[in-house]
């Protein structure tokens, strides 16, 4: 999937609330790109991470933000929606506590849709090698079927006009990424990792906490939020 974009050109980008959106954002920024920001109020249990995003598109002077309100809570299933346990203690072999059953596809489909209706040609979003192993929303060849059904199915699509998504930070690591995003500009203090936060704070112990850990560590940075 190519990031090359030509000069003025409009994006709406999936922002979490994490850190790898929070730098594909600054990544798209500093290319030029008009940013639509679009986030989801899906039912996840760590709602911190709204106020986050909110956060970030101010920092990325984002005018517009979106933030859609998706009771993912009431048919997906997944530890982040449906109330059983979050995995602590590192990422295990098979499907992970925390895969909200066919999220990326849900969100893609809506963001789709709000860059056809704002003409934007692009979908940019934080996702990153590390998920590629347990969530199989997060690789190249779903991402592949996801451009195909958009153009298909969209008008602006089938007059040559198709919406592609864009996934800068595939191919690399969260060390790396965290790299490209303190060259940017991002302040890591107003992301958002944590599945299961305690009185605000990161617990330190889920998947997500470990993963971000280990990546600070790499890029030997320290983590504003102490984790």
């Amino acid at each position: 999937m190519g990031t090359s974009v030509a000069a003025k050109a409009k994006a709406v980008l999936l922002l979490s609330g994490g850190l790898d959106s929070a730098v594909a954002g600054a990544l798209a920024r500093s290319r030029g790109i008009t940013l639509i920001a679009l986030s989801f109020d899906y039912g996840q249990r760590h709602k911190l991470e709204l106020s986050r995003a909110r956060a970030q598109a101010r920092a990325l002077g984002i005018r517009r933000h979106v933030v859609l309100r998706l009771p993912l809570d009431g048919i997906a299933s997944g530890a982040l929606v449906d109330g059983s346990r979050v995995n602590r203690g590192g990422v295990k072999k098979g499907r992970p506590s925390t895969y909200v059953s066919f999220r990326n596809g849900v969100f893609l489909a809506l963001a789709a849709s709000l860059a056809e209706a704002e003409g934007a040609r692009q979908i940019w979003g934080g996702w990153c090698g590390a998920d590629f192993g347990g969530y199989p929303d997060c690789r190249a060849d779903f991402f592949e079927a996801m451009n195909r059904a958009i153009r298909l199915g969209s008008w602006a699509g089938r007059s040559g006009r198709a919406v592609r998504i864009v996934a800068p930070l595939a191919r690399l690591s969260k060390a790396a990424t965290l790299r490209l995003g303190l060259k940017l500009g991002v302040d890591f203090g107003k992301t958002w990792t944590c599945y299961a936060p305690r009185r605000g704070r990161p617990c330190g112990a889920c998947d997500a906490c470990l993963g971000r850990q280990a990546g600070f560590k790499a890029a030997h940075l320290n983590d504003a939020l102490g984790n």
